[in-house]
Formats: structure tokens, sequence, C-alpha cells
């Protein structure tokens, strides 16, 4: 197939495991009916945040001083 723009001959390449046709020359892209929706499905699910680990309350608590403490304090008994 030939690049509508300019001509040259398009290139296909895997994006997401879906083909998509572009132009070295130009660099335009160009996509399949349906293409442009599975590399958006499959882009979301990629960045999709880690879920974050549960969060103990009892372990927040452990872990603040009171104004003057020193590290110390937390390993010795004073």
């Amino acid at each position: 197939m030939l690049c509508p723009i300019d001509g040259t001959q398009l290139v296909m390449a895997d994006r997401n495991g879906v083909e998509i046709d572009y132009c070295p020359q130009c660099r335009g892209v160009w996509l399949d009916r349906g293409e442009l929706d599975k590399i958006i499905e499959r882009s979301v699910a990629q960045m999709a945040p880690p879920a974050a680990p549960p969060r103990y309350q009892e372990d927040r608590k452990s872990y603040k001083r009171k104004r003057g403490d020193s590290f110390l304090s937390d390993i010795f008994d004073f």
C-alpha cells in the first residue's frame, strides 16, 4: 500500500499486538477499522496503577514520635 501523502511504500509495525501501517518518509500512521480502539484498550490496561498495600492504623501509631524524642527512644526504653 502506498502513502496517501507522498506515495512512499507503507511499512507494517506491531504496536501492543496491533499491526499498524506507517510511512517511513513522512512518519504518517494509518490504522484499519478498530485498531485505534484496540491500542487504547491495551494501553489503559498497562497504565493501571498497582493496588496499594493495605495500611494498618496500629503500625502508623508505632512510628509516630513525640516532639523531642530521638530515634534511639524507639530502640531503647528511656
